[in-house]
C-alpha cells in the first residue's frame, strides 16, 4: 500500500513539473501568443507575368486560413485555396499545409497587424522588392459585413417601399464595396486609413428609374463626403470631419 502511494506520489510531482514548466514556455512572447494576429489581410504583391497578384489571405484562432488570389490583368477570376496552418517552435513564423512545396507561398512572418510573404523556404525575400511582399490587416470591425443604412443625414430611414431594395453596403476585404441604394445596385472601392479615416472612389451605380430617389442620391453624395468612419457595437457611421454622423448602419447577420 505504501509503495503504491509513494509511485502515486511520484507521478503526480513529475505531472506537476512538467505543466509548471509548460506555462513557464507559454509565458515566452512571441507573435503567436501575443499578437491579435487573426483576421483578414489584404495587399497586392509582386507577379512576374501580370500587373500584380490581389492577395486576400483569411487566419482565424482555429488555425485555418483561406487565400484568395487575382491576377491583375490576366485573370479576374481569384485562384481560392484553403486549409490549415501550423506554427514554428518559436512562434514567429507560420506554414500553410495543404499546399505543394514550390507551387505556392507557404510562409509567413507574423508582425504587429502585418503578414510577410517569406520565399520557399522559408526565409526573408532579399530583393529591391522585398517592401513589397507585405500584406496589411484590415480592421475586422468593418469588413465584409453587410451595413444596413438606419440613418442619413440626422434622419431615420424607413424600410423598403414595394419594388424597392434595401440600402445596404459591404466593404469587401479585397478594397472592392459593393451594394444597393435603394433602387440601383452599385459598386467601386475604398480604402482604410490610419486614424480610422476611410477614402471611396471610382463609385458607379445602375441606372435604372424608380419613383423616388432622394433617398438613393443623398446615400450616394455620402460616399462621395465621408472621410472618417466610427464603429460602436455593431453601428457604423460615416462622417465628414469632426461633424454630426452623415449616416448610420447596423449589422445584419444572414
Amino acid at each position: 500500500m505504501k509503495s503504491g502511494y509513494f509511485y502515486a506520489l511520484v507521478l503526480a510531482l513529475v505531472f506537476g513539473f512538467y505543466a509548471c514548466s509548460s506555462k513557464k514556455i507559454n509565458r515566452s512572447h512571441n507573435s503567436q501568443n501575443s499578437l491579435d494576429w487573426a483576421g483578414l489581410y489584404t495587399g497586392t504583391l509582386p507577379c512576374a507575368d501580370c500587373e500584380g497578384i490581389q492577395t486576400v489571405i483569411r487566419l482565424d484562432t482555429n488555425n485555418n486560413y483561406k487565400i484568395e488570389s487575382t491576377y491583375l490583368g490576366k485573370d479576374e477570376k481569384p485562384d481560392v485555396k484553403e486549409g490549415t496552418f501550423s506554427w514554428d517552435k518559436d512562434g514567429g513564423r507560420l506554414m500553410l499545409n495543404n499546399i505543394e512545396k514550390g507551387t505556392y507561398p507557404i510562409y509567413y512572418l507574423v508582425g504587429e497587424n502585418q503578414l510577410v510573404q517569406l520565399d520557399l523556404t522559408g526565409k526573408p525575400i532579399m530583393s529591391e522588392m522585398a517592401s513589397r511582399y507585405i500584406l496589411k490587416k484590415e480592421d475586422n470591425a468593418v469588413v465584409e459585413k453587410y451595413w444596413k443604412l438606419v440613418e442619413l443625414n440626422g434622419k431615420p430611414v424607413q424600410g423598403p417601399a414595394e419594388g424597392e431594395r434595401e440600402v445596404h453596403l459591404i466593404l469587401k476585404a479585397n478594397g472592392n464595396v459593393q451594394g444597393n441604394g435603394g433602387c440601383n445596385g452599385f459598386g467601386g472601392k475604398y480604402e482604410l486609413q490610419a486614424g480610422k479615416r476611410i477614402k471611396f472612389s471610382q463609385v458607379f451605380s445602375t441606372k435604372m428609374a424608380c419613383p423616388n430617389l432622394d433617398t438613393e442620391n443623398q446615400f450616394f453624395e455620402v460616399l462621395n463626403t465621408a472621410d472618417n468612419y466610427t464603429v460602436v457595437n455593431d453601428t457604423l457611421s460615416l462622417n465628414k470631419a469632426r461633424m454630426a454622423p452623415l449616416a448610420k448602419f447596423v449589422a445584419v447577420y444572414l
